[in-house]
């Protein structure tokens, strides 16, 4: 095992999938954002020149490229830098990428990756801090990861990169400095496969992202104050893994939903839905929701603060039906 940092294991699986299947190409390089680890970009692009590209800002004209290129037999990576700009070419994420096996009859696959950064950035306003991933989930045939630990964002990133549908792999900003342990040997990770992070029996955080950091986190302050909290980290959203959200509440009869997509039908409200229509006869309480109040991102930092997913708003929330 080695400790790297979210940043280093991402390039790392996008690597190490250059180097096994020469049809995988990098076309943008903003990737890891205009911060401290954008040089470990370089290096990719160091050692594949002829398959490392910087293009034009034109979103929808890259998607395009994308599509028509993985419809032509080739694996390309799509990076949009920040997940807003995914907006400016939505049209053909979901009109053409996401429907093009279907309509075909099976006879077209589209097995590309589109690389996204989400989330409250310190500063972003409101067209720069877009968590788009619960809109892309409401749009068939795209699948869907938010990893949260470097081990998880290597593993996954090579399953995306060899899997035949269009996916989105969608990192949060700030977790890309943040490091942890990755094995050493050959990494994947099957695509819908959740983690349970923390085994608890007395209420089950569901989170995604950076907030299932939030949520081991507020696990720590609960433990002190006698409540044992399981952390299930869902790792994917397409597919997604129901039978650990449905295990979880169904042994411990409590949810707390975490996530930095928008209360209204985000994230957490899909999951919310799920368990109240899987388990509702073993909850010991209602379920709770700790996400993006549904407001723009405003531009200042301190003002953004207030809607950061904190551990003690997941405390809050969990006092709330734990007593």
């Amino acid at each position: 095992m080695t400790n790297i940092s979210y940043a280093q294991a991402l390039v790392d699986g996008m690597r190490e999938c250059m180097v096994a299947d020469s049809s995988v190409s990098l076309v943008g390089t903003n990737v890891l954002g205009l911060g401290p680890q954008r040089p470990l970009i370089e290096k990719v692009r160091d050692e594949f020149p002829d398959r490392v590209f910087d293009p034009p800002c034109s979103e929808a004209g890259l998607a395009s490229l994308g599509i028509g290129a993985a419809m032509a037999g080739a694996r390309p990576i799509i990076d949009f830098g920040v997940g807003s700009f995914s907006l400016l070419a939505w049209c053909q994420l979901v009109a053409e990428a996401g429907v093009a096996h279907h309509m075909s009859g099976g006879q077209i696959k589209v097995p590309m990756v589109f690389t996204m950064l989400h989330g409250l950035r310190g500063g972003g306003g409101g067209q720069h801090s877009h968590s788009p991933q619960a809109m892309l989930w409401n749009n068939p045939g795209i699948e869907i990861v938010v990893p949260s630990t470097p081990k998880d964002v290597k593993g996954l990133f090579k399953s995306a990169v060899a899997s035949n549908n269009p996916t989105a792999i969608i990192s949060h900003a700030k977790l890309l400095g943040v490091e942890g342990e990755v094995p050493e040997e050959d990494l994947t990770i099957e695509l819908g496969s959740g983690a349970v992070s923390r085994l608890g029996m007395d209420v089950s955080l569901i989170a995604s992202s950076i907030s299932v950091i939030a949520a081991l986190e507020a696990a720590d302050i609960l433990s002190n104050n006698g409540v044992d909290a399981e952390v299930i980290d869902l790792r994917t959203l397409n597919p997604l893994d129901k039978s650990i959200i449905i295990e979880s509440v169904q042994k411990t009869g409590r949810a707390v939903i975490v996530d930095e997509t928008n209360e209204s039908c985000g994230v957490a409200a899909e999951i919310s839905a799920i368990i109240s229509e899987s388990t509702f006869e073993t909850l010991k309480s209602p379920i709770r929701r700790v996400t993006r109040p549904n407001v723009p991102v405003p531009a200042s930092p301190l003002l953004e603060k207030c809607l950061e997913i904190t551990p003690e708003r997941i405390v809050s929330a969990v006092k709330e039906i734990v007593g």
